[in-house]
């Protein structure tokens, strides 16, 4: 069977993630969280003093960018890739409503994009990967073989990222998360560099009434017409 490329982008807090992992472990592909990439970045700036008072060095940024060392390593007790900044472990770090609040920022920076779309695409070249984030289907893997795109109400998706925040010890309210969802829609959505949006060859999934089997079951469906097509060309 031929190995293709799955490309998943959405808003945040979407549920691509969840959905893109649980469908890599379920046809046995590599899964890559771009998000956690900016991510990664975004916990170094904060730790290093890069960020203050909202505001970015992002002169110093560029500077530094180089020694910034992010890898995916796969943790065989959960069944996913933790994220690793330097060395260390920084899976639980980057998923705080601080780096929330700054990664929109420091992901519409040209430089870094480019740099992480380079790291992005080497990791893509021997296929068999599902991959999310925002511009994979356009500008990281334009010619991938299955692009899909997920979008919900941005009610719904605070509700989910406070459920999840509160789940892990986080103290914050609906409306504080959902003004973030709202913010990084704008700016994720109007950046000059590689803005999010759908594309034109994308199947859309607005997952906003569906529970989580749904989706999973809708995904592995995509997914199988897609190689049953891709066989039927050969």
């Amino acid at each position: 069977m031929k190995n293709i490329i799955i490309a998943i982008d959405g808003h945040s807090s979407g549920g691509k993630s969840t959905m893109a992992k649980d469908l890599a472990r379920e046809i046995g592909y590599t899964y890559i969280d771009t998000g956690a990439m900016y991510r990664a970045v975004t916990l170094y700036c904060i730790e290093n003093g890069l960020v203050s008072n909202g505001e970015l060095n992002e002169e110093k940024l560029k500077t530094l960018l180089p020694g910034i060392e992010i890898r995916l390593q796969y943790n065989p007790a959960t069944g996913r890739p933790d994220t690793y900044l330097n060395g260390q472990n920084v899976e639980n770090k980057i998923r705080t409503m601080q780096v929330s609040d700054n990664v929109s920022k420091i992901a519409a920076l040209p430089y870094v994009r480019k740099a992480l779309v380079k790291q992005q695409q080497a990791m893509g070249k021997e296929k068999a990967i599902v991959m999310d984030g925002r511009d994979i289907g356009t500008v990281v893997f334009p010619d991938a073989e299955l692009k899909l795109f997920i979008t919900a109400s941005p009610e719904v998706r605070a509700k989910r990222r406070v459920d999840e925040l509160l789940a892990k010890g986080e103290s914050v309210t609906y409306e504080q998360v959902l003004a973030n969802v709202v913010e990084r829609d704008r700016i994720d959505s109007t950046r000059e560099d590689s803005p999010l949006r759908q594309a034109a060859d994308a199947l859309v999934l607005d997952n906003s009434d569906m529970t989580i089997e749904e989706q999973k079951k809708w995904l592995l469906t995509q997914y199988r017409n897609r190689i049953e097509q891709i066989n039927g060309e050969s």
